[in-house]
């Protein structure tokens, strides 16, 4: 049996709709989801290049921050990270745990953050390999092609949560069937043309990417998302965060609403991880 795929039940899925999850939050209490395809490959090129450390970006609540100081301290590598905004007076449980791990944090303004690719990082930190925001290259989407290897089903639609575009576009890359992402950020159309630079030549699989469904935009966690990842939860046993799986899981439900599936469909939903994002939220406005 595959522990890590999930068929699942709702009130709101057609009965002539079969639906399953890749638990990818499963694989690991720390490095969850989809964040350690996206730092395998490039911890082996740090490696093989002969660098000392790592350095990434992020804000205060960045899975990939928590990820990638989890990872270094369980591989003995220093780490640096870049976080968006001054440093707070009380870190969020994401940083703190992050420095807990031994990570440096160098808070940037978020003016400078957001013209952060006019800095020369490798000539300020030679001894360094460099992992973009959310592992954003294409050595990140090529570790996101072996999500998929973990899956041993078919689908006819498969549905990831959208930020950088790295996972969606190593899913692309490996995929077949209609393969849509859902985007966590508002107005974010730029997202196209970063997934598209990560694909392989002449790639011509049948993806797109909705941006109808942030529900308010990145980081925004509204009534509807929270009640909507309860009820699921109470459905499924399957927990949610809120940034991105549960807005994922949401516009899966808006569109089977809709009759966007016709009858016969097997859905398969990536589950990214990104749970330990929900302790940002107060002590029980989630039911799990």
């Amino acid at each position: 049996m595959n522990e890590l795929l999930q068929t699942f039940i709702t009130t709101w899925l057609p009965h002539n709709v079969q639906a399953a999850m890749l638990r990818l939050d499963r694989l690991h209490p720390e490095i969850q989801g989809n964040k350690w395809f996206k730092l395998k490959y490039n911890l082996e090129a740090a490696q093989q290049a002969g660098k000392r450390a790592i350095l990434t970006f992020g804000g205060a609540y960045s899975n990939h921050i928590a990820a990638t100081a989890a990872a270094c301290r369980m591989a003995h590598w220093p780490c640096l990270a870049v976080i968006r905004g001054e440093r707070p007076p009380v870190l969020s449980h994401t940083l703190a745990k992050a420095e807990a791990d031994g990570m440096e944090l160098l808070f940037i303004s978020r003016e400078a953050y957001r013209d952060k690719q006019q800095t020369d990082w490798a000539a300020l930190f030679p001894d360094h390999y460099i992992v973009p925001e959310g592992g954003h290259n294409d050595l990140g989407a090529r570790g996101c092609e072996d999500i998929l290897d973990l899956a041993h089903t078919t689908y006819t639609h498969l549905f990831c949560a959208v930020g950088t575009g790295t996972t969606l576009a190593g899913l692309v890359n490996a995929g077949r069937g209609e393969i849509i992402g859902i985007s966590a950020l508002k107005g974010a159309l730029s997202l196209q043309h970063d997934v598209q630079a990560l694909l392989k030549p002449g790639h011509a699989a049948n993806w797109r990417i909705l941006h109808d469904y942030h529900e308010g935009g990145y980081g925004k966690i509204n009534a509807n998302v929270i009640g909507f990842m309860n009820d699921f939860f109470r459905q499924t046993g399957i927990p949610l965060d809120g940034v991105y799986t549960g807005k994922m899981m949401l516009a899966v439900k808006k569109l089977a609403e809709t009759g966007y599936f016709p009858a016969g469909s097997q859905l398969l939903c990536i589950h990214t991880g990104g749970l330990q994002g929900n302790l940002s939220l107060a002590p029980g406005v989630l039911c799990f």
